[in-house]
Protein backbone atom coordinates (compact mmCIF):
# COMPACT_ATOMS: atom_id res chain seq x y z
CA UNK A 1 0.00 0.00 0.00
CA UNK A 2 3.13 2.53 0.80
CA UNK A 3 4.61 1.70 -2.44
CA UNK A 4 0.92 2.34 -4.66
CA UNK A 5 1.06 5.70 -2.86
CA UNK A 6 4.44 6.40 -3.34
CA UNK A 7 4.52 5.68 -6.72
CA UNK A 8 1.12 7.36 -7.32
CA UNK A 9 3.06 10.40 -6.15
CA UNK A 10 5.77 10.45 -8.12
CA UNK A 11 3.87 9.55 -11.17
CA UNK A 12 1.92 12.63 -10.62
CA UNK A 13 4.90 14.92 -10.01
CA UNK A 14 6.24 13.77 -13.51
CA UNK A 15 2.93 14.50 -15.20
CA UNK A 16 2.41 17.63 -13.11
CA UNK A 17 5.84 18.63 -15.01
CA UNK A 18 5.13 17.79 -18.52
CA UNK A 19 1.66 19.28 -18.16
CA UNK A 20 3.39 22.30 -16.85
CA UNK A 21 0.42 22.70 -14.64
CA UNK A 22 3.03 23.78 -11.63
CA UNK A 23 2.98 27.50 -11.10
CA UNK A 24 6.29 28.60 -11.85
CA UNK A 25 8.58 29.28 -8.39
CA UNK A 26 11.86 29.62 -6.96
CA UNK A 27 11.43 26.04 -5.10
CA UNK A 28 10.07 23.94 -8.37
CA UNK A 29 13.43 24.52 -10.04
CA UNK A 30 15.18 22.07 -8.29
CA UNK A 31 12.95 19.05 -9.20
CA UNK A 32 13.98 19.65 -13.02
CA UNK A 33 17.16 17.61 -12.11
CA UNK A 34 14.83 14.59 -11.56
CA UNK A 35 12.67 14.79 -14.58
CA UNK A 36 15.54 15.16 -16.88
CA UNK A 37 16.72 11.50 -15.93
CA UNK A 38 13.56 9.68 -16.81
CA UNK A 39 14.45 8.17 -19.75
CA UNK A 40 10.55 7.20 -20.67
CA UNK A 41 7.08 7.53 -18.42
CA UNK A 42 6.31 3.59 -19.04
CA UNK A 43 10.44 2.30 -18.15
CA UNK A 44 9.64 4.59 -15.12
CA UNK A 45 6.74 3.44 -14.20
CA UNK A 46 7.88 -0.07 -14.60
CA UNK A 47 11.07 0.44 -12.44
CA UNK A 48 8.73 1.78 -9.72
CA UNK A 49 6.24 -0.73 -9.64
CA UNK A 50 8.90 -3.52 -8.29
CA UNK A 51 8.36 -2.70 -4.63
CA UNK A 52 10.57 -1.15 -2.09
CA UNK A 53 13.70 -0.90 -2.80
CA UNK A 54 16.83 -2.50 -0.18
CA UNK A 55 17.85 0.91 0.83
CA UNK A 56 14.71 1.55 3.14
CA UNK A 57 16.64 0.26 5.70
CA UNK A 58 18.33 3.59 6.10
CA UNK A 59 15.31 5.53 6.48
CA UNK A 60 15.43 6.83 9.88
CA UNK A 61 12.24 6.15 12.54
CA UNK A 62 10.36 8.30 14.96
CA UNK A 63 11.28 5.88 17.77
CA UNK A 64 14.78 6.25 17.38
CA UNK A 65 16.63 5.45 21.24
CA UNK A 66 18.41 7.70 23.23
CA UNK A 67 20.20 11.02 21.96
CA UNK A 68 23.61 11.06 21.27
CA UNK A 69 24.18 14.83 21.99
CA UNK A 70 22.43 17.08 23.81
CA UNK A 71 20.94 19.87 21.25
CA UNK A 72 19.16 23.05 21.62
CA UNK A 73 17.76 25.02 19.16
CA UNK A 74 20.60 27.55 18.93
CA UNK A 75 22.78 24.79 17.63
CA UNK A 76 20.79 24.67 14.19
CA UNK A 77 21.22 26.88 11.34
CA UNK A 78 18.07 26.88 9.26
CA UNK A 79 18.34 28.67 5.46
CA UNK A 80 15.38 29.55 4.16
CA UNK A 81 16.12 30.04 0.44
CA UNK A 82 13.39 32.49 -1.01
CA UNK A 83 13.66 35.22 -4.08
CA UNK A 84 12.03 39.37 -3.78
CA UNK A 85 8.65 38.44 -5.49
CA UNK A 86 7.65 36.12 -2.82
CA UNK A 87 8.50 38.28 0.42
CA UNK A 88 4.99 39.03 0.60
CA UNK A 89 2.76 36.35 -1.03
CA UNK A 90 5.00 33.23 0.74
CA UNK A 91 7.84 34.75 3.15
CA UNK A 92 5.00 36.59 5.18
CA UNK A 93 3.22 33.21 6.30
CA UNK A 94 6.62 31.90 7.35
CA UNK A 95 7.25 34.96 9.32
CA UNK A 96 4.08 34.71 11.11
CA UNK A 97 4.21 31.27 11.71
CA UNK A 98 6.97 28.74 12.87
CA UNK A 99 9.70 32.00 11.93
CA UNK A 100 8.18 33.87 14.47
CA UNK A 101 9.27 31.04 17.05
CA UNK A 102 12.70 30.65 15.80
CA UNK A 103 14.13 33.89 14.47
CA UNK A 104 17.76 33.56 16.42
CA UNK A 105 18.53 30.65 14.10
CA UNK A 106 16.68 31.29 10.66
CA UNK A 107 18.69 33.05 8.25
CA UNK A 108 16.61 34.49 4.74
CA UNK A 109 18.76 34.18 1.79
CA UNK A 110 17.08 36.00 -1.51
CA UNK A 111 18.37 38.13 -4.35
CA UNK A 112 17.27 41.87 -3.42
CA UNK A 113 16.76 44.31 -0.73
CA UNK A 114 13.53 44.74 1.38
CA UNK A 115 13.57 47.41 3.85
CA UNK A 116 10.23 46.03 5.39
CA UNK A 117 12.04 42.51 5.77
CA UNK A 118 15.48 44.05 6.99
CA UNK A 119 13.40 45.69 10.10
CA UNK A 120 11.89 41.88 10.49
CA UNK A 121 14.93 39.99 10.33
CA UNK A 122 18.15 42.09 10.73
CA UNK A 123 21.70 40.86 9.96
CA UNK A 124 19.85 37.68 9.45
CA UNK A 125 18.14 38.45 6.23
CA UNK A 126 20.86 38.00 3.96
CA UNK A 127 20.90 39.38 0.32
CA UNK A 128 23.20 37.09 -1.77
CA UNK A 129 22.77 39.38 -4.63
CA UNK A 130 22.28 36.59 -6.88
CA UNK A 131 19.77 36.28 -9.81
CA UNK A 132 16.05 36.46 -9.41
CA UNK A 133 15.68 34.11 -12.45
CA UNK A 134 14.49 30.75 -12.12
CA UNK A 135 17.79 29.21 -12.76
CA UNK A 136 20.12 26.09 -11.77
CA UNK A 137 22.99 28.62 -11.70
CA UNK A 138 20.97 31.12 -9.61
CA UNK A 139 19.69 28.81 -7.25
CA UNK A 140 23.28 27.42 -6.93
CA UNK A 141 23.94 30.97 -6.37
CA UNK A 142 22.04 31.08 -3.33
CA UNK A 143 23.02 27.80 -2.07
CA UNK A 144 26.97 28.94 -1.77
CA UNK A 145 25.91 31.37 -0.10
CA UNK A 146 23.95 29.51 2.18
CA UNK A 147 26.79 27.27 3.02
CA UNK A 148 29.50 29.76 3.46
CA UNK A 149 27.16 31.83 6.09
CA UNK A 150 26.71 28.22 8.23
CA UNK A 151 30.77 27.87 7.81
CA UNK A 152 31.37 30.96 9.29
CA UNK A 153 28.71 30.60 12.09
CA UNK A 154 29.21 28.66 15.37
CA UNK A 155 26.33 25.84 14.57
CA UNK A 156 26.76 22.10 14.38
CA UNK A 157 23.71 21.72 11.82
CA UNK A 158 23.44 22.94 8.64
CA UNK A 159 19.39 22.87 7.46
CA UNK A 160 17.58 23.88 3.85
CA UNK A 161 14.52 24.47 3.14
CA UNK A 162 11.94 26.42 0.90
CA UNK A 163 10.02 29.47 1.48
CA UNK A 164 6.85 26.85 0.92
CA UNK A 165 7.92 24.91 3.88
CA UNK A 166 6.81 24.73 7.86
CA UNK A 167 9.65 24.12 10.24
CA UNK A 168 8.40 22.37 13.43
CA UNK A 169 11.72 22.71 15.56
CA UNK A 170 10.84 20.53 18.07
CA UNK A 171 11.20 17.12 16.56
CA UNK A 172 14.02 18.25 14.05
CA UNK A 173 15.86 19.16 17.50
CA UNK A 174 14.54 15.52 18.22
CA UNK A 175 15.85 13.95 14.91
CA UNK A 176 19.16 15.84 15.12
CA UNK A 177 20.20 14.36 18.72
CA UNK A 178 20.37 10.89 17.73
CA UNK A 179 23.19 11.55 15.41
CA UNK A 180 26.41 13.50 16.48
CA UNK A 181 27.10 17.06 15.02
CA UNK A 182 30.82 15.62 14.43
CA UNK A 183 30.22 12.97 12.09
CA UNK A 184 29.50 12.72 8.57
CA UNK A 185 25.34 13.02 8.24
CA UNK A 186 23.30 13.81 5.63
CA UNK A 187 19.53 13.18 6.60
CA UNK A 188 16.27 14.44 4.40
CA UNK A 189 14.12 12.69 1.84
CA UNK A 190 14.81 11.81 -1.91
CA UNK A 191 11.69 12.53 -4.18
CA UNK A 192 13.14 9.65 -6.83
CA UNK A 193 12.86 5.79 -6.18
CA UNK A 194 16.36 5.78 -7.85
CA UNK A 195 19.82 7.18 -7.93
CA UNK A 196 19.63 10.32 -10.00
CA UNK A 197 22.09 9.48 -13.27
CA UNK A 198 24.08 12.58 -13.89
CA UNK A 199 27.35 13.24 -16.59
CA UNK A 200 30.42 14.94 -14.79
CA UNK A 201 32.13 16.87 -17.49
CA UNK A 202 36.01 17.53 -17.33
CA UNK A 203 37.32 19.80 -19.56
CA UNK A 204 35.46 20.26 -23.11
CA UNK A 205 35.41 16.78 -23.80
CA UNK A 206 36.07 14.08 -21.39
CA UNK A 207 32.65 13.18 -19.64
CA UNK A 208 31.59 10.11 -17.05
CA UNK A 209 28.34 8.99 -15.77
CA UNK A 210 27.97 9.11 -12.24
CA UNK A 211 24.52 7.80 -10.07
CA UNK A 212 23.73 9.57 -6.51
CA UNK A 213 21.14 10.45 -4.24
CA UNK A 214 20.02 13.80 -3.33
CA UNK A 215 17.42 15.24 -0.70
CA UNK A 216 14.62 17.02 -2.38
CA UNK A 217 15.34 20.83 -1.45
CA UNK A 218 11.28 20.91 -1.41
CA UNK A 219 11.54 18.77 1.74
CA UNK A 220 14.37 20.27 3.34
CA UNK A 221 17.51 18.69 4.65
CA UNK A 222 20.15 18.37 6.99
CA UNK A 223 23.90 18.37 7.12
CA UNK A 224 26.16 17.93 9.90
CA UNK A 225 29.23 20.33 10.41
CA UNK A 226 31.81 18.01 10.41
CA UNK A 227 30.36 16.73 6.78
CA UNK A 228 29.74 20.10 5.51
CA UNK A 229 33.77 20.52 6.27
CA UNK A 230 34.68 18.08 3.90
CA UNK A 231 32.48 19.64 1.66
CA UNK A 232 34.66 22.31 1.24
CA UNK A 233 36.99 21.85 -1.45
CA UNK A 234 33.97 21.62 -3.60
CA UNK A 235 31.51 24.13 -2.07
CA UNK A 236 33.49 26.68 -0.43
CA UNK A 237 34.05 30.28 -1.65
CA UNK A 238 32.42 30.16 -4.75
CA UNK A 239 33.51 26.64 -5.64
CA UNK A 240 30.01 25.16 -5.32
CA UNK A 241 29.00 26.96 -8.78
CA UNK A 242 31.71 25.15 -9.92
CA UNK A 243 30.81 21.71 -9.43
CA UNK A 244 27.35 22.43 -9.73
CA UNK A 245 28.39 23.82 -13.48
CA UNK A 246 30.32 20.08 -13.89
CA UNK A 247 27.47 18.16 -13.40
CA UNK A 248 24.64 20.66 -15.22
CA UNK A 249 22.16 20.42 -12.26
CA UNK A 250 20.45 22.62 -9.26
CA UNK A 251 21.60 23.29 -5.95
CA UNK A 252 20.14 20.01 -3.86
CA UNK A 253 21.13 17.91 -6.63
CA UNK A 254 24.93 19.16 -6.18
CA UNK A 255 25.08 18.80 -2.83
CA UNK A 256 24.10 15.23 -3.02
CA UNK A 257 26.63 15.04 -6.29
CA UNK A 258 29.21 16.58 -3.73
CA UNK A 259 28.46 14.44 -0.22
CA UNK A 260 27.32 10.75 -2.06
CA UNK A 261 29.45 10.86 -5.47
CA UNK A 262 32.68 12.46 -4.18
CA UNK A 263 33.02 11.76 -0.58
CA UNK A 264 30.97 8.45 -0.45
CA UNK A 265 28.21 9.43 2.61
CA UNK A 266 25.11 8.18 2.45
CA UNK A 267 21.92 9.93 2.59
CA UNK A 268 20.00 8.98 5.70
CA UNK A 269 16.43 8.98 4.80
CA UNK A 270 13.60 10.16 6.69
CA UNK A 271 9.81 10.49 6.70
CA UNK A 272 9.78 13.46 8.47
CA UNK A 273 10.82 15.64 5.99
CA UNK A 274 7.14 16.28 3.76
CA UNK A 275 7.63 18.50 0.21
CA UNK A 276 4.74 19.29 -1.88
CA UNK A 277 5.76 16.22 -4.40
CA UNK A 278 4.00 13.85 -2.10
CA UNK A 279 0.16 13.32 -1.21
CA UNK A 280 0.15 15.71 1.70
CA UNK A 281 -3.48 14.12 2.82
CA UNK A 282 -1.90 11.59 4.01
CA UNK A 283 -0.19 12.89 6.82
CA UNK A 284 -2.56 12.47 9.65
CA UNK A 285 -3.31 15.52 11.62
CA UNK A 286 -2.99 13.64 15.17
CA UNK A 287 0.99 13.25 13.93
CA UNK A 288 1.70 16.44 12.69
CA UNK A 289 3.62 17.44 15.95
CA UNK A 290 6.50 14.80 14.92
CA UNK A 291 6.75 15.82 11.42
CA UNK A 292 9.95 18.13 10.89
CA UNK A 293 8.71 19.71 7.70
CA UNK A 294 5.59 20.72 6.01
CA UNK A 295 4.53 22.19 2.69
CA UNK A 296 1.76 22.85 0.41
CA UNK A 297 0.86 23.02 -3.49
CA UNK A 298 -1.15 22.32 -6.54
CA UNK A 299 -1.95 19.77 -8.70
CA UNK A 300 -4.46 19.85 -12.00
CA UNK A 301 -5.50 23.34 -9.73
CA UNK A 302 -6.54 21.30 -6.85
CA UNK A 303 -4.77 22.35 -3.43
CA UNK A 304 -2.22 19.72 -1.88
CA UNK A 305 -2.18 20.76 1.43
CA UNK A 306 -1.88 19.58 4.96
CA UNK A 307 -5.52 17.79 6.15
CA UNK A 308 -5.79 19.60 9.34
CA UNK A 309 -9.14 21.18 10.81
CA UNK A 310 -9.12 24.74 12.78
CA UNK A 311 -10.94 27.80 13.35
CA UNK A 312 -9.87 29.50 9.98
CA UNK A 313 -11.35 28.53 6.59
CA UNK A 314 -9.63 27.64 3.17
CA UNK A 315 -9.90 30.81 2.04
CA UNK A 316 -8.17 32.52 5.14
CA UNK A 317 -5.78 30.01 5.55
CA UNK A 318 -5.13 28.40 1.94
CA UNK A 319 -1.68 26.74 3.11
CA UNK A 320 -3.43 25.44 5.91
CA UNK A 321 0.29 26.39 7.74
CA UNK A 322 -1.72 29.29 10.02
CA UNK A 323 -3.67 25.97 11.23
CA UNK A 324 -0.34 23.93 11.46
CA UNK A 325 0.67 26.67 13.91
CA UNK A 326 -2.04 27.09 16.61
CA UNK A 327 -1.80 23.07 16.43
CA UNK A 328 1.73 22.93 17.52
CA UNK A 329 1.80 26.69 19.45
CA UNK A 330 -1.77 26.74 20.77
CA UNK A 331 -0.64 29.57 23.04
CA UNK A 332 -0.03 31.77 20.00
CA UNK A 333 -1.55 35.04 20.90
CA UNK A 334 -3.28 35.18 17.32
CA UNK A 335 -4.44 31.43 17.87
CA UNK A 336 -6.00 31.56 21.23
CA UNK A 337 -8.18 34.63 19.67
CA UNK A 338 -9.55 32.13 16.81
CA UNK A 339 -13.24 29.95 18.23
CA UNK A 340 -11.94 26.56 16.78
CA UNK A 341 -14.36 23.63 15.87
Amino acid sequence: CVCVCVCVCVICHLLSLAAAVMPPAEDRVGDKCQAAQVKGFSAYFSELSRGKRAVEHRAVKASDPTPVEELSPADVFIAVKTTKKYHHTRLDLLLDTWISRNMLQTYIFTDGEDDRLRKRMGSHMINTNCSAAHSRQALSCKMAVEYDTFISSDKKWFCHVDDDNYVNIRPLVKLLSHYSHAHDVYIGRPSLDRPLEATERFGDSHTRPVRFWFATGGAGFCVSRGLALKMSPWASGGNFMTTADRIRLPDDCTVGYIIEALLGVGLIRSPLFHSHLENLQLVSPTQIHHQVTLSYGTFDSKRNIINVRGALSLDEDPTRFRSVHCVIYPDTPWCSALTWY
